[in-house]
């Protein structure tokens, strides 16, 4: 009997499975075709990383394991929904959860002490971000959208706002010190045994990686990113954005970048909140609020200390006295800033891009901005775009 595998995940493909699963079922059974489910689901990863430390009764099978093997052979039918992204607020949320519902799960280690430490948060950061789509894509590259799809997007094209040569909206990226601009590239000669070890300025050194077999032939790549020129950088665009009386936003793959976009969107939010990390600045990084879970992280964790309302307050003022920041929800108050992966570059530049190159502020109404993409490796196509609206107007969907 033919077999259909329908991913089981979170929040609003919930909805999808109650409605949609059922007809599917019901189609398919009447070719006799089974339609089975597997949990994919945030919750469902974590649980699966950790049961061998779970009674058995609360255990979960590695789901997506099985479905990434399966994805690679001629058998596989997987139907897979939108699944979370999660970012490191949401993961540590969802093991509070977890832990309130009677999961002995381990607090996920913030600093790495111990063997113990280490192994626990190799499990926890397997799961978070963008999990699930490089496993399930391994097995199928061919991404071309299906007929039936193509013909329902050109009688229903998405909308696109009309541009004027007198946009203000702008591309702003780095171009130099950043990681496109310092990268480096060898092809080896010969079989080899690598050793990668940071140097700091005082001369000394951390062996980060050792023995890293590597064949002939292979092309090792190595680039860094100058934090000195990030933030001057940074600094400059919230300035600017000010200046010009346009929004301020950011655009980022922190889900799918999991060690170097966090760690810049921590950079983007001390930028913007300059004059109150310089006055409380110490409080806050030892408190683990270093801005690369976002604001809304910070705001969540300010009652824990002392100095939280004043923290509060001066963030509020900057919010007032700096340039308004585009939004990803006006009503609730939630800004570009908020959470990491509430901005995804390859979602929200397009957004902006058909909606005449504006964002929407805090007062719920469309305005220019300026796009900070602090990498040039991806910033220059959204560059390219935004100029040639600008010069010819809306594309023709």
């Amino acid at each position: 009997m033919s077999k259909i595998i329908y991913t089981y995940t979170d929040e609003a493909p919930m909805l999808a499975t109650h409605s949609f699963l059922p007809i599917i079922q019901s189609f398919a059974s009447a070719a006799d075709v089974e339609v089975e489910t597997r949990d994919i689901s945030l919750a469902g990863r974590i649980v699966a990383a950790f049961a061998d430390l779970l009674p058995e009764d609360q255990r979960e099978s590695d789901a997506l394991g099985e479905l990434g093997e399966l994805a690679k052979t001629p058998e596989a039918n997987i139907i897979k929904l939108p699944n979370i992204s999660a970012s490191l607020t949401q993961l540590k949320a969802a093991i509070a959860e977890l832990q309130d519902r009677g999961f002995a799960l381990p607090d996920y280690p913030n600093d790495v002490i111990t063997e113990e430490d280490a192994d626990v948060r190799a499990r926890y950061d397997a799961v978070k971000g963008s999990a699930v789509n490089p496993v399930l894509r391994e097995g199928n590259s061919d991404r071309r959208a299906p007929r039936a799809v193509k013909e329902f997007a050109r009688k229903h094209p998405h909308s696109m706002g009309a541009w004027s040569a007198d946009s203000k909206t702008e591309v702003a990226t780095m171009g130099v010190s950043d990681f496109r601009s310092n990268e480096k590239s060898v092809t080896l000669p010969a079989d080899d045994e690598l050793t990668i070890r940071f140097t700091a300025t005082d001369g000394s050194e951390t062996v980060l990686k050792d023995g890293l077999k590597v064949l002939e032939g292979e092309i090792v790549d190595a680039t860094f990113m100058s934090v000195k020129a990030l933030d001057a950088f940074l600094a400059e665009q919230v300035q600017r954005a000010k200046d010009a009386g346009v929004l301020f936003s950011v655009h980022l793959k922190a889900t799918m970048m999991k060690v170097s976009d966090p760690i810049i969107f921590g950079h983007v939010v001390r930028a913007y909140f300059s004059e109150t990390f310089a006055k409380y600045g110490s409080q806050l990084l030892a408190a683990g609020l270093d801005g690369e879970n976002g604001l809304g992280a910070i705001l969540s964790g300010l009652d824990e200390l002392d100095a939280g309302d004043e923290i509060r307050a001066s963030i509020e003022r900057e919010l007032q006295e700096g340039p308004a920041l585009a939004m990803v929800n006006s009503d609730k108050g939630i800004t570009n800033l908020h959470v990491p992966s509430d901005v995804i570059v390859d979602a929200s530049m397009p957004a902006m891009i058909r909606t005449s190159g504006h964002m929407w502020g805090p007062d719920g109404d469309e305005a220019d901005t300026i796009a900070v993409i602090p990498d040039s490796s991806y910033a220059g196509v959204y560059q390219a775009v935004v100029e040639d609206c600008k010069a010819n107007g809306a594309y023709d969907p």
